[in-house]
């Protein structure tokens, strides 16, 4: 088959047992290309030829590492026209934030360039004489890296890049949803002079190709981001293979709008935070708890806004929302508009329409009367619906905030420097946004959350050290 995408294993491009289907949902009749699916076996290869690669990768040294990533950052900045198109046909993202998501992996790479030159240790004196101590840090070994569909450009790099400077090895898994975007990232690590056996990518489904890497003995770490229930088996199987683990696994995050807020900042920051990317954010804002004096006048101006926002095909310039993702996660959405209905809610929007083309496209939705004790303001819809929770007080607000078993971004919309202060101590999450989106975060600084959204050392940033090293003490004796 001529348009066929291979996997990478040790250098070599290579098929799996079968190859499925990669479809635009902006418009179903664009058939993009068929991609290996990979096995139990192809990971093997992958995990042998990665823990064999090992040592003439480290022995290169940081600075060789730090010149590969720069190559590929500024390849991937020169091709990002192209790879956000692909981004924008496979996963439904609206074309100028597809190019800008690539531009930001670019950033990754070129930032953990600098970071493998930054590898710190100490030295710290001994309590006994003639004795030296240092510390220092080293690669994990070959990691597993299991990335979602909803940034298929910037996650694999903020996976990818980090475990490559500090001197380990990767096996990437991207999601079903997106393997084109995923691929043409390889191709670009590979071409730009990565050692055969240290970048590998292995595409198929999570029961196959997910599960043999956590299975793998070879495979000392597993770096995921994705569902909750997902993230909690591999934190187990994990476990019972003594493997490193650190899991993203999403949030139902708050932004809070006090009496005090000005309109003209909250408004724009919820459609953002809500229905931006079509929801499909783990940082999107699902629950919009607005005090009781500003409570009406924030609804009736959040209202027009989101309902003259432009749903559409992905490429189209017009568009402002892209399609959902999948007809599966279009279904789950129009289940919860149904729930939210049933709950009680008054539900402004979240039906479907028929497009120019055949594709998966939703208006966004808004739940009003919400409580939060309802299902809809308690369990991750990941689509573009946001609940509107009325309270009384501050103290109220950052009540309803934590009552959550996630605690990934929680934002605050207020012009008291006294309440957002309170807000930024006070709510429980890993991120916290005052007047600004809960959504959007900068790439050199840690991301990850608290309770049920993460677990394990942070994401990005100089951070990214405590999960893609290990830490060695050494001893000698001077006398």
């Amino acid at each position: 088959m001529t348009n066929a995408h291979l996997n990478l294993i040790d250098g070599i491009w290579m098929p799996g047992d079968h190859l499925t289907e990669n479809r635009n949902p902006s418009d179903l009749s664009d058939l993009i290309g068929h991609y290996a699916a990979g096995t139990a076996a192809d990971v093997d290869r992958a995990a042998q030829a990665a823990t064999g690669a090992l040592p003439a990768w480290l022995a290169k040294g940081p600075l060789a590492r730090a010149e590969l990533l720069d190559r590929i950052a500024r390849r991937i900045d020169a091709e990002a026209e192209v790879i956000g198109r692909m981004l924008a046909r496979e996963e439904g993202k609206i074309l100028p934030e597809a190019v800008a998501e690539v531009r930001r992996a670019a950033q990754i790479f070129r930032f953990f360039g600098g970071e493998a030159l930054r590898i710190a240790g100490d030295a710290i004196a001994s309590v006994r004489p003639d004795v030296d101590i240092t510390v220092t840090r080293e690669p994990l070994g070959v990691i597993g890296l299991i990335t979602p569909w909803n940034f298929p450009a910037a996650i694999p790099a903020w996976k990818v890049a980090p475990a490559l400077a500090f001197g380990n090895a990767v096996i990437l898994k991207p999601a079903d949803l997106v393997p084109g975007t995923a691929q043409m990232l390889a191709r670009i690590i590979h071409e730009e002079g990565c050692p055969a056996g240290i970048f590998n990518l292995v595409m198929g489904p999570g029961s196959v190709v997910g599960h043999a890497l956590v299975h793998h003995p070879l495979v000392t770490a597993i770096s995921f981001t994705g569902s909750v229930t997902t993230g909690r088996a591999i934190a187990r199987s994990a476990a019972e293979g003594m493997k490193k683990v650190q899991l993203e696994m999403g949030g139902k995050n708050p932004m809070v709008v006090l009496d005090d807020a000005d309109l003209d900042i909250a408004v724009p920051a919820c459609v953002n935070g809500a229905y931006f990317s079509t929801g499909q954010r783990c940082t999107a804002s699902s629950r919009l708890i607005v005090q009781s004096g500003i409570h009406d006048a924030f609804v009736a101006r959040l209202t027009g806004a989101m309902q003259d926002l432009r749903v559409g095909h992905a490429l189209d310039g017009d568009s402002q929302i892209g399609p959902v993702a999948s007809a599966a996660q279009l279904q789950g959405n129009l289940d919860y508009v149904a729930l939210a209905r049933a709950e009680g809610c008054e539900v402004i929007g979240g039906d479907t329409f028929d497009g120019p083309t055949e594709g998966f496209f939703q208006r966004p939705a808004l739940f009003l009367n919400a409580r939060n004790d309802m299902r809809v303001s308690r369990e991750e819809i990941f689509g573009p619906c946001a609940a509107v929770i009325r309270v009384d007080s501050f103290d109220e607000a950052l009540a309803v905030a934590n009552d959550t078993d996630f605690g990934l971004s929680a934002g605050i919309c207020t012009a008291s420097l006294k309440h957002a202060r309170a807000f930024r101590q006070g709510a429980k999450a890993g991120m916290v946004m005052v007047n600004l989106p809960t959504a959007g975060v900068d790439f050199h600084v840690p991301f990850g959350g608290t309770k049920g959204s993460s677990h394990g050392p942070r994401e990005q940033g100089r951070y990214a050290a405590e999960f893609f090293t290990t830490i060695k003490t050494s001893y000698s004796f001077a006398g």
